[in-house]
């Protein structure tokens, strides 16, 4: 008689996703609500998918006009998930692209 085979589940692959996010004027509304920023800062909290991520200005002075993620995720629908239940998400006033993203010098860790 033969033991059981154990079964091993290979880990997930992961994939490297960058999104970029375009903000309507509009959007500054929405990032004034302290509410909705709080909100906003607590799921990114709760998604250490999103290895790091901000918004994006035109220059340092400047209204935010976006923002940029880069995302561990299996697929890019985990990555559409992630962004929809972002509380930041409003789809009237922004709009995004996701990028299958490889880092160059894949064998160093960054840290910001």
């Amino acid at each position: 008689m033969t033991a059981p085979r154990e079964s091993r589940r290979a880990a997930p692959v992961l994939i490297r996703w960058a999104v970029m996010f375009r903000d309507a004027p509009a959007m500054t509304g929405v990032r004034a609500s302290k509410a909705r920023r709080e909100a906003h800062v607590a799921y990114v909290e709760d998604h250490p998918e999103l290895r790091i991520g901000g918004g994006l200005k035109q220059d340092p002075e400047g209204d935010f006009c976006g923002a940029l993620w880069i995302v561990e995720a299996e697929d890019r629908i985990e990555v559409e998930h992630l962004i929809h239940g972002d509380p930041f998400y409003v789809p009237a006033f922004r709009s995004y692209e996701i990028f299958a993203w490889g880092k160059i010098l894949e064998d160093r860790t960054a840290v910001l």
